[in-house]
């Protein structure tokens, strides 16, 4: 698939912003391994992770207990902004992106 600079400069707007941007392939191991720890289930319904689901997680992935919450945390910021997007009116975002229609 390539790596994640080139996959994440196929976003529309993002091509410019990445451009000088250098992501390691390496940086998104952590939540891979928190990622692979979760049952199927889980990743399907993260509102079914309980804190103690979060701590046999944690302990799976040889992470923290903190950085699981973290990351429970960012998904749960990401997927109401994208509620938000998905909300706008089609020129600002909506479902097909800017100027899209």
């Amino acid at each position: 698939m390539g790596n994640i600079k080139d996959l994440m400069g196929m976003i529309p707007g993002m091509g410019k912003a990445m451009k000088d941007v250098d992501i390691s392939d390496d940086s998104f191991k952590g939540v891979e391994s928190i990622i692979n720890s979760m049952t199927p289930y889980e990743r399907s319904n993260p509102d079914s992770i309980t804190p103690s689901r979060r701590t046999r997680i944690a302990k799976g992935s040889g992470k923290d207990l903190t950085e699981v919450n973290a990351f429970m945390k960012q998904f749960e910021q990401m997927r109401q902004m994208m509620k938000m997007m998905n909300k706008m009116p089609m020129g600002l975002g909506g479902r097909f992106g800017p100027g899209k229609r």
